[in-house]
Order: structure tokens, then C-alpha cells, then sequence
């Protein structure tokens, strides 16, 4: 195990930490939660989330990349790609080459560089159809971790991540429970002691009716906003900052 002294995160909403409220009026989400671990075994610890909502790969890449090889932390968390993925004419391909130059930049400094798979979308409505294009991008990722030394946070696998208790009203961003989950896989593919994130919910009936009117609804609340907002070029992150954009000690 590695003793981290700094960890600037990077990437969209995910890292972000939308839908898993903070006390101070900021979302804390998985990266504050590993920040607030790694700070209890040194007091001198420094942090930095640089994670915009609604960024593109690109956009994460020339915007915060650069930032964080000049700050030259010990860790750094890439998670990007997402947003783009959901895009129509997205390359899974041209994405990987996007990243992989992204990785080298961060792993030349010298930094231990966290990558992320997503969630399998297989039990999403509409974002299941394009679940071979999520999985194309997953295998080049997986590629790149192996090629450039980086950490692999395998979320595909994570059971506990496919029950809708873990996520949002907008099932596109996890709650206090999943980003719990997710800041727990962090530590265990760290090495560092934490909870378990092997999480099994309790069974529960569920009635399809029920289900086809919750469909519906999340459609007409969180869908069509979301289309709506790409059609006119409008991002959730338009005049957004990073919310930690100083690498500073953790208080």
C-alpha cells in the first residue's frame, strides 16, 4: 500500500458527487469520502476535486488534466466519458485514444492514476440500448489501465450499484448510498481499510404496474429535460466551478 499525501480527482458529475448532499451546501460524493479516509491517517493531507457536471471527455481532458500535472499529486482520479457515450454518432475508439493520451500526461508526473468503468446499463430504460458501445469504451479503458500501470475501479461488477436504492430520482447519478459503495471500492483497490462494498439490499416485492408508472414518470421529469437540454446545447455545468479547485489540506 502506497502512502497517498495528496488527490486531486477529476472527471464530470460522478466525481462531482451529485445527489449525495454535503453539509457545507456542496455535493460531497465517493471522492470527498476517500479525501476524508486518506486525511485520517495524515493530518498534512491535500486535496483537490476539480470534477465539473455534465463535462465531456474532452472538455476533462484539456481543462483538468493540465491543472492536476501541475499541482503533481501523489493520486489522481480519472473518470470521464460518460456524458459523451450518451451522445448520438459517440466513437468509443476515438474516446480511448482521447483518454489514453490524458493517462500518460497524469502517469508521466509520476501520480498513481485511479480509471473507472461504469455501471452496467443493461437495467436502464434507453441507456440499455446502447450498452454495447458503454462496453466497447470499458474494454479500452481496461487496456489503457493495463498499459500505462493505472488502478482499476471495476464499477460493472458491483451488484450493489444495480438496485435502484443506490441512485437518484434521476437514475443517472447515485446517491449517499452508492457513492458510499463507490468511495468504499476506491479504498479496497488502495489497499487502505474501510467498509465492505459488497452490499446485498434486502429483497422487496415490486408491483409492474408500479414500475411502469415510475418509468413514465422519471421520462417525463428527468428524460426529457435531459434531451431537451442536448438538443439546444445547454450543459448541466455551464457556469459551474469545481468546488475544491486548490490542492489544500483537508479540513
Amino acid at each position: 500500500m502506497r502512502h497517498y499525501k495528496s488527490f486531486v480527482a477529476l472527471g464530470d458529475s460522478f466525481t462531482e458527487g451529485l445527489n449525495d448532499p454535503g453539509p457545507d451546501g456542496h455535493y460531497r460524493g465517493w471522492a470527498d469520502r476517500v479525501a476524508e479516509r486518506l486525511a485520517a491517517d495524515d493530518p498534512a493531507f491535500r486535496y483537490a476535486n476539480l470534477a465539473v457536471r455534465g463535462k465531456l471527455l474532452d472538455q476533462v481532458a484539456a481543462e483538468q488534466v493540465p491543472l492536476a500535472v501541475e499541482m503533481a499529486p501523489d493520486l489522481v482520479s480519472f473518470c470521464g466519458g460518460g456524458n459523451d457515450l450518451l451522445r448520438p454518432g459517440s466513437d468509443p475508439d476515438v474516446m480511448a485514444k482521447r483518454l489514453a493520451r490524458a493517462v500518460r500526461d497524469l502517469r508521466a508526473g509520476g501520480a498513481d492514476v485511479l480509471l473507472f468503468t461504469g455501471v452496467d446499463p443493461r437495467d436502464t430504460p434507453v441507456m440499455r440500448r446502447l450498452r454495447g458501445r458503454f462496453a466497447v469504451y470499458y474494454l479500452h479503458l481496461r487496456s489503457i489501465a493495463d498499459l500505462y500501470g493505472c488502478r482499476l475501479v471495476d464499477l460493472w461488477s458491483m451488484q450493489g450499484l444495480r438496485d435502484w436504492r443506490a441512485w437518484g430520482a434521476d437514475r443517472l447519478h447515485m446517491n449517499e448510498d452508492g457513492h458510499r459503495l463507490v468511495a468504499a471500492r476506491v479504498l479496497d483497490v488502495l489497499g487502505v481499510p474501510f467498509d465492505d462494498w459488497r452490499k446485498e439490499w434486502p429483497e422487496r416485492a415490486i408491483d409492474p404496474r408500479a414500475r411502469r408508472r415510475e418509468d413514465a414518470q422519471w421520462m417525463r421529469e428527468h428524460l426529457v429535460p435531459w434531451v431537451s437540454r442536448r438538443v439546444r446545447g445547454v450543459s448541466s455545468g455551464d457556469g459551474v466551478s469545481p468546488k475544491r479547485p486548490d490542492l489544500a489540506p483537508w479540513a
